[in-house]
């Protein structure tokens, strides 16, 4: 039991945050912006990147405007396979891949040259959002940068610099998180 308790203890210093990719659960719904493809089985002209207009639709061909915002992938796909089956393909199999999440977004403050908003992807993590923000500046605290995750009200400390040096796992980010990099002090 003492050798446990010690793993456990280890396993939380080695990994003091969530290292594989989050879950995205609430936060699948696509939205304005948002850059997808659409694929269809067998019909390479229906194949074909879409992005959501500010009314939330796009323009799919055959069936017209299709109401997008607020559906999963999933969900898009099986409504485009409803609507395709509804007298233009017998049996169609349609998958929505999305390419970037332009709704969503994080956000990068502090110590980096270009703080600010950049679209959400599929397993960025904190070094490509610092990267995105320009980088460090010198006088950033780089082995305490804050990580504030909007959806569980947790903030967490991450040690962006033991991440490059390989000591430390690199830490995924989620949609709406807000990173914050502090000033050091000598």
């Amino acid at each position: 039991a003492l050798m446990a308790a010690t793993a456990a203890c280890t396993d939380r210093a080695v990994a003091p945050y969530p290292t594989s990719p989050p879950p995205l659960l609430e936060d699948s719904a696509l939205g304005p912006d948002d850059l997808f493809e659409v694929r269809v089985f067998g019909e390479k002209d229906l194949t074909n990147d879409y992005q959501i207009a500010a009314d939330g639709s796009i323009d799919f061909p055959l069936i017209g405007s299709i109401r997008a915002q607020g559906k999963t992938p999933e969900e898009l796909a099986n409504l485009i396979e409803a609507r395709l089956a509804d007298g233009f393909l017998k049996t169609p199999q349609v998958n929505v891949f999305v390419k970037e999440w332009r709704s969503k977004k994080v956000s990068v403050f502090g110590q980096v040259r270009q703080p600010g908003t950049f679209p959400y992807t599929e397993n960025i993590d904190i070094v490509q959002a610092i990267t995105h923000a320009g980088g460090f500046t010198a006088m950033a605290k780089k082995n305490s940068v804050r990580v504030t995750r909007k959806g569980e009200k947790r903030t967490f400390f991450v040690a962006v610099d033991d991440i490059g040096e390989g000591k430390s796992p690199n830490f995924l980010l989620r949609p709406a998180d807000v990173i914050f990099v502090d000033e050091r002090t000598f």
